[in-house]
């Protein structure tokens, strides 16, 4: 939808270098969900500290969905009333400051995480992936402050593109200088926490010198406890107003559980069901990372020209396309061999599904973080990003307990199903969101409330 002069005049571009310095928030905190949650320690917790090769790994794969799961609950329940707090006190640069700071501190610590040492790596996953969520949150709530409504999509997807960069870089030394996730070069590959952490540290600190903090503190008068559930209480009261973000955000939910699904299983799935070699393993988080850089890329200008909701459901359907394929390749592997006289192995197979996987991930979560900023007032956007931030992790939540528990049931392969279903739900869900009409509820609201 195109804006008028008056609304883009409302709205300005932010520098250059300012854009750069939140757009490095991504590319710093991707050491943390690349190396932590998806590549390297996830398979180091379920297949050495926790281990049980017997059962098939399915209690140790339990436990880190728990440990998952308990830190996105956390998330539930304070992300909108830090919102609040952040919105009243214009104080959004702080919060994401002590994020920042939790995160670097309990994940340098996953060092002292030995084989064994099951309970402490628990908590240290809890609370260093609750602080990393908090900071999602809270540097999307910079976004509509950072250019015009027409230009979000691509101010957003070059953040994500430039995390993948940063994922690249990140894991893909970590992979080399560090070695496998094995028992046997357990000494070597434990450092991955302390550098995961030194990384995010380093990287993020342009974020911290160039990104202005914009809006006026309201004077303190309540303890900051009353001002967050006063405000959220009035917002909740407000959503009817706000009906196509509320849908949005119920069509997210399942979304995200199948992405936060995706992120949490993905190289446990190539270890475990597919089984793949070191080798392999180096070049899908090789191609993951490029493709989905090209993604965001790719569909953060599309998405300016087409709308972004229609971007979010293409990239929901690919993401359907890709979960089949995730699933089918053992199967479609053997059929190939059979039938066309190849040598094929499932992890190779499993490469070219990893482009589309890939081309998905980047895209559908820098259109939904789009979506809201264009649905958020601008006096309300740290806690809408709350409650952004709110049906993430509640879908983390749903999503991961629920792969957890069914895997135990069925193993990993039919479990991953789950995720094609949550995508198809939420489809249907998205088809009621009306992108003019949930941009057009923000800004009545900002004209009845001076802006």
């Amino acid at each position: 939808m195109s804006v008028t002069t008056a609304d883009a005049a409302a709205k300005p571009w932010a520098s250059r270098k300012e854009i750069l310095g939140w757009a490095m928030f991504d590319f710093a905190n991707q050491a943390y969900t690349l190396l932590i949650i998806t590549v390297v320690f996830g398979e180091l917790f379920t297949t050495v500290i926790v281990g049980d090769r017997g059962d098939g790994y399915r209690l140790a794969n339990f436990l880190w969905s728990l440990a998952l799961a308990i830190s996105y609950l956390l998330v539930v329940i304070t992300g909108p009333l830090c919102g609040a707090v952040m919105d009243y006190r214009a104080d959004k640069k702080r919060f994401l400051f002590a994020s920042y700071l939790a995160t670097i501190g309990a994940t340098a610590m996953l060092y002292f995480v030995a084989p064994g040492y099951v309970v402490l790596g628990l908590v240290l996953i809890v609370v260093s992936n609750y602080a990393y969520s908090m900071g999602e949150s809270f540097i999307a709530a910079f976004l509509p402050d950072l250019g015009p409504p027409e230009a979000l999509g691509r101010i957003s997807g070059f953040g994500w593109a430039l995390g993948y960069v940063g994922g690249l870089f990140a894991a893909g030394f970590t992979l080399v200088a560090l070695g496998e996730a094995t028992a046997d070069n357990f000494e070597r590959i434990r450092w991955v926490g302390p550098f995961a952490a030194g990384f995010f540290l380093v990287a993020a600190i342009p974020t911290f010198l160039w990104l202005r903090e914009r809006g006026t503190p309201q004077p303190p008068g309540l303890p900051y406890h009353r001002i967050a559930w006063q405000r959220v209480s009035t917002t909740l009261h407000d959503l009817r107003h706000f009906r196509d973000l509320a849908t949005f955000l119920v069509s997210l939910l399942f979304s995200m559980a199948g992405v936060y699904i995706i992120i949490a299983f993905a190289f446990i799935y190539g270890a475990q069901v597919i089984g793949w070699d070191a080798a392999i393993r180096n070049v899908m988080f090789i191609i993951v990372q490029i493709t989905a850089a090209a993604g965001a890329l790719g569909f953060g200008a599309i998405q300016d020209r087409i709308g972004t909701k229609l971007t979010y459901l293409i990239t929901l359907a690919l993401w359907v396309a890709a979960i089949v394929a995730i699933w089918a390749t053992p199967e479609l592997t053997a059929w190939l061999n059979a039938n066309f006289g190849l040598g094929w192995e499932a992890q190779h197979l499993f490469l070219v599904v990893g482009c589309l996987a890939g081309l998905s991930l980047g895209s559908s979560q820098s259109a939904s973080r789009v979506l809201v900023g264009l649905f958020s007032p601008r006096r309300k956007s740290a806690e809408f990003f709350g409650f952004w931030g709110l049906a993430n992790k509640l879908a983390g939540v749903f999503g991961i307990i629920g792969l957890g528990l069914l895997q135990s049931v069925v193993g990993l392969q039919a479990s991953i199903l789950l995720c094609a279903a949550l995508f198809i739900i939420a489809i249907v869900i998205c088809l009621g969101v009306s992108q003019a009409r949930g941009m057009q509820a923000a800004r009545d609201w900002e004209a009845r409330n001076g802006g």
